[in-house]
């Protein structure tokens, strides 16, 4: 049975498709699929980069830039398909580049860069507060109000109150001036003197 040149010919074009569809996976080169920071991202903090490929890397080298200095901090590692680089803390805020190289899984060196924008923390920093400052009262509060309903305090200094004008402020018995205790002794005697008197007048009586 011969086969027709048209037959042959539509069986070389399906294994040419076939092959090359087989092919095309093998001979594709890995890519980066994802970072963190994305291309042209706005954050407001940075701890570390972190680049996501499509295979398994090696031999990974990150920098993170702005301008001529380097914030990158020690080697980054690699974790199959993940790259992560530490970056030192307290970055200024502006304008960075994360400049990447490894190679791929099919041994071609995969590399690029991925601009993005550090605004800095959005909390403004806590002002410290100030000590309240102490104020002398002011005329009507309750210092001025109690120190003017304090008889005592309205007294002028050099000046007799009414109760001691009147004598109050002497000790309770006395009567102009003398003690009571010199009233007590001058009634002791004088009970004293009576009852001899007495004891006396009856001795003589017969």
């Amino acid at each position: 049975m011969k086969t027709s040149p048209v037959a042959v010919a539509l069986a070389l074009l399906a294994a040419l498709v076939l092959g090359t569809a087989f092919a095309s996976p093998a001979l594709a080169h890995d890519r980066l699929k994802s970072s963190d920071p994305a291309k042209g991202a706005k954050v407001e903090n940075l701890e570390e980069v972190k680049l996501t490929f499509s295979a398994t890397v090696r031999f990974p080298n990150v920098v993170v830039r702005s301008g001529d200095e380097t914030h990158q901090d020690g080697k980054a590692a690699v974790d199959g398909p993940v790259v992560t680089q530490k970056v030192k803390g307290d970055l200024p805020p502006g304008e960075y580049v994360i400049a990447y190289r490894v190679v791929s899984s099919d041994g071609h060196p995969i590399e690029g860069e991925i601009p993005f924008t550090l605004l800095g923390s959005a909390d403004p920093s806590p002002s410290p507060s100030s000590a309240p400052s102490e104020t002398s009262p002011s005329p009507g509060t309750a210092e001025s109000t109690a120190a003017g309903s304090d008889p005592a305090a309205s007294t002028p200094v050099g000046t007799l109150s009414p109760a001691a004008a009147a004598g109050e402020s002497e000790e309770p018995g006395s009567s102009g001036g003398v003690p009571g205790w010199m009233w007590i002794v001058v009634g002791g005697l004088t009970g004293i003197g009576i009852g001899l008197f007495f004891s006396m007048r009856g001795r003589k009586q017969p």
